[in-house]
């Protein structure tokens, strides 16, 4: 049988740049064909890349928040596609600008059912979430690595809020040996 660790996904990579300086949205959203910029219901111009697909949100400011890659490489080749592409409308933009990731989305499965009652109270209540009335997943927040993971009774777990691919290893291996310790896996 296969490790939990072994079937992490990443179903979400969140990354910030900036280009350090003022844009016109108005002017991008007609220049840029595609961009969606509706200031009424979001304050960003939205580009989306289909190869690799994300969708990068482009703030006045100069900030760009890439969403939706599903890995590390696929948002630094989003974000060089629109670093060309606003190069390109002569809007200079550095060679390469710092790109840092502020959330990994993961999702892995256990292997196993889980009794998310027991869980709560084995955890801990002061790092646990449980109110299956209002959500049928168990909130967890780990302090090493710093990621909340929702349990699930199938076993399925999601891990935010890493910052590197290895937290979610990291985190999976952690939940395990913790559920195993106060055994209720399996």
């Amino acid at each position: 049988m296969s490790a939990p660790a072994d079937s992490i996904e990443i179903q979400n990579v969140v990354a910030s740049t900036g280009i350090g300086q003022e844009l016109d949205l108005e002017a991008l959203a007609t220049d840029l064909p595609g961009a969606d910029f509706n200031p009424d219901n979001f304050p960003g111009l939205v580009y989306r890349t289909q190869e690799p697909k994300a969708a990068a949100l482009i703030f006045r400011s100069g900030k760009i928040v890439c969403t939706g890659a599903k890995s590390i490489d696929d948002v630094h080749e989003a974000l060089d596609i629109i670093f060309g592409k606003l190069r390109d409308l002569g809007i200079p933009v550095e060679d390469s600008p710092e790109v840092t990731v502020q959330n990994i989305v993961s999702s892995a499965d256990l292997g196993h059912s889980l009794n998310l009652n027991a869980l709560a109270i084995g955890l801990g209540l002061e790092d646990v979430e449980y109110e299956p009335e209002q959500f049928p997943g168990l909130v967890y927040r780990m302090d090493n690595p710093e990621v909340v993971i929702l349990l699930f009774g199938s076993g399925k777990v999601v891990i935010t809020g890493g910052k590197t691919v290895d937290d979610a290893s990291a985190a999976v291996e952690r939940i395990v040996d913790r559920i195993d310790d106060l055994g209720l896996l399996g």
